[in-house]
């Protein structure tokens, strides 16, 4: 129950916040999004957390170099009913020093039948060939450890404005308890998944767009394949997931 009427509260929140984004729009220091993403399984850093596909909504705005996003996960096969088992909250804060972009950020995510968690994390990209991106996530409250991403992205023309936007990532477990144990039942400190995505953008209107993407993800280690294997709701420790986001920017 709480959880819901949290919910409820922040997207009473935001539904104000949309509103003062429209009466301030002049000043060109608020702007917002929400986007509708359907896809195959809800797969989160190499974990499988669905049976069936699911539905994700996410809002978010921003104010100068401050945003604040909310984003849930909707279940269509959960104990046999649809049901949202994970609401996110993200306050983040970015900057650019050169050519390097960073971005700094704090994590709550609400959880369906499990302890809620919080992260705080900081992402360092430089503009580059590859764009080159690395991740530091703590898990300061269930977790207790470290989660870190370093990601490569780019994007190549197709026709018209049309990219084919290509990344891969590889991650690295430090021993943090979210992210499963070992086969002797210990957290532990390894690679842990790497992915491989193909996406695209398809312009609809000047604020509108569909996104493809196709994902295929894998474990890097044996402590993570039986983590992997445990936490995945059917067992698989690599999986190959996809679906489409419609995006909506004002």
């Amino acid at each position: 129950m709480f959880k819901k009427i949290w919910v409820m509260v922040i997207s009473a929140f935001l539904l104000v916040s949309t509103m003062v984004v429209r009466v301030s729009a002049e000043e060109a220091k608020v702007s917002g999004s929400a986007s509708v993403s359907v896809m195959s399984n809800y797969v989160w850093r190499g974990q499988k957390l669905s049976n069936s596909y699911v539905i994700q909504p996410s809002v978010g705005i921003t104010y100068n170099n401050l945003g604040f996003n909310m984003w849930s996960n909707l279940d269509s096969d959960f104990n046999d009913d649809a049901e949202i088992t994970e609401t996110d909250l993200t306050v983040d804060y970015s900057f650019n020093i050169d050519n390097f972009g960073f971005d700094l950020g704090y994590i709550y995510y609400g959880l369906e039948g499990v302890n809620d968690t919080q992260e705080i994390f900081l992402s360092i990209a430089y503009d580059m060939f590859l764009n080159p991106t690395l991740t530091i996530y703590y898990d300061f409250d269930e977790g207790d450890g470290a989660f870190i991403v370093a990601a490569i992205s780019e994007s190549l023309p197709v026709i018209n404005d049309l990219t084919l936007d290509l990344s891969a990532s590889v991650s690295y477990n430090m021993n943090n308890k979210i992210m499963g144990f070992d086969s002797s039942g210990d957290d532990f400190s390894n690679f842990y998944n790497g992915e491989i995505t193909a996406s695209m953008s398809i312009p609809v209107t000047d604020s509108i767009s569909i996104d493809p993407m196709l994902s295929y993800s894998f474990p890097l280690s044996n402590d993570a394949e039986d983590a992997l294997q445990a936490i995945s709701n059917d067992g698989d420790d690599d999986i190959i997931y996809g679906g489409f986001t419609v995006n909506i920017g004002f």
